[in-house]
């Protein structure tokens, strides 16, 4: 399956053009910027030891077979749980193949990456992103970030597991308008493989935590969790900017499909490597959510996105989040004198809050917000 043929790969005209003009329309007082060396406004220049690494090794990731896994074969279960243990006791990340997900729609929903973000600013910005909320249409965050803005176009949408209503198709229609009900239409069946599929991971991780299959999957069954389009432009200046900075995700589990341009990059021992983009696999990666269910046994790994001078890079993010009611606490097997409980119980719109109003995502998020949570307890 080619999600993207050749000529998609490469910048549409003037697009960093058009990405640029898009910022100085949200950006107050641009044209007195100081622009230095570069051709990129100062807010978007990160500090020199947060610069990108353009040629970083290669992360090895085996891919796990999620098909033989589910399978019940003995030996294929056990060679499944040997292999995400290590990647989630190490970095976090791993990749899973045969998966069961229609190629097809993945590259419909690839496809409508492409229409949304190639449209006007003004049409865009009907969905536009309010401060404080983590849905919408946002252009490099400006509003609520005044430096480091990262160089990208997202849209962010609820998705809830709840199969009473089809909250993605809702959202197209109620804030774009009726002619985006095929958006709706694709993005919902998007959604509904997403959540399948992270049911399916759960088990995975629960058999190498030792919890059984059923411990994760049962927590995640209701799932409230978010979507989200990525759209990197071409960046004149690709060794200052960053397409998102440094961070740890704070939602449970992410499933990434990337196309076929790398940019997605992992801390590991300290140095920064490159997950290279396998149009057949998702990438998966521990959020720090799970990384507290799990009683910290599973990492949740500090990553970011770099950009490039000459292509467009698109990626198409699953956050899982449990239900608001769920309450975020290790099973007990995870608990003993050797492992004692590492975070306080909490629920997922807390953290939620919490990293939209007072606190930019980073690899110290969970330890910042228990301290949080433990001052409000107090006070």
């Amino acid at each position: 399956m080619k999600v993207l043929c050749s000529s998609m790969l490469f910048a549409p005209p003037n697009a960093n053009e058009s990405f640029m003009n898009e910022q100085k329309q949200c950006l107050d007082n641009t044209s007195s910027l100081p622009l230095q060396i570069t051709n990129i406004p100062s807010e978007f220049i990160w500090p020199d030891h947060e610069k990108p690494c353009l040629t970083p090794p290669k992360l090895e990731v085996p891919p796990i077979d999620l098909k033989a896994f589910l399978s019940d074969d003995p030996k294929s279960i056990s060679n499944a749980c040997s292999k995400v243990n290590h990647a989630c006791k190490k970095h976090g990340f791993f990749l899973v193949v045969n998966h069961g997900v229609d190629n097809k729609l993945i590259a419909q929903a690839h496809k409508l990456v492409d229409e949304f973000f190639c449209m006007q600013l003004s049409e865009k910005q009907r969905a536009q992103r309010k401060i404080g909320e983590h849905c919408g249409y946002a252009n490099s965050f400006i509003g609520r970030f005044s430096s480091k803005l990262p160089w990208k176009e997202t849209l962010s949408f609820h998705y809830s597991a709840d199969e009473s209503c089809r909250t993605v198709e809702d959202y197209f229609v109620n804030i774009m308008g009726e002619d985006f009900r095929q958006f709706g239409i694709v993005y919902q069946k998007y959604c509904e493989a997403m959540s399948n599929l992270s049911l399916g991971i759960m088990e995975l991780l629960g058999m190498s935590l030792g919890v059984g299959k059923e411990y994760f999957r049962e927590f995640f069954e209701g799932n409230e969790s978010v979507m989200r389009l990525n759209y990197y432009p071409p960046c004149k200046n690709p060794d200052l900017a960053l397409g998102t900075g440094p961070h740890c995700d704070p939602t449970s589990l992410t499933i990434l499909h990337q196309d076929q341009v790398e940019g997605l990059q992992v801390l590991v021992d300290g140095i920064w490597h490159s997950v290279v983009p396998k149009e057949d696999a998702f990438v998966v990666n521990i959020g720090d959510t799970f990384m507290a269910l799990s009683n910290g046994m599973f990492k949740s790994c500090l990553h970011r996105a770099i950009v490039n001078d000459k292509i467009v890079r698109k990626s198409l993010a699953f956050f899982l989040c449990p239900n608001e009611d769920k309450i975020v606490t290790p099973p007990k097997e995870l608990i003993d004198k050797e492992n004692p409980r590492k975070y306080p119980n909490f629920t997922w719109p807390s953290l939620l809050e919490f990293t939209q109003k007072h606190y930019r995502a980073d690899e110290r998020t969970l330890d910042a917000f228990s301290m949080w949570l433990q001052e409000k307890t107090t006070t």
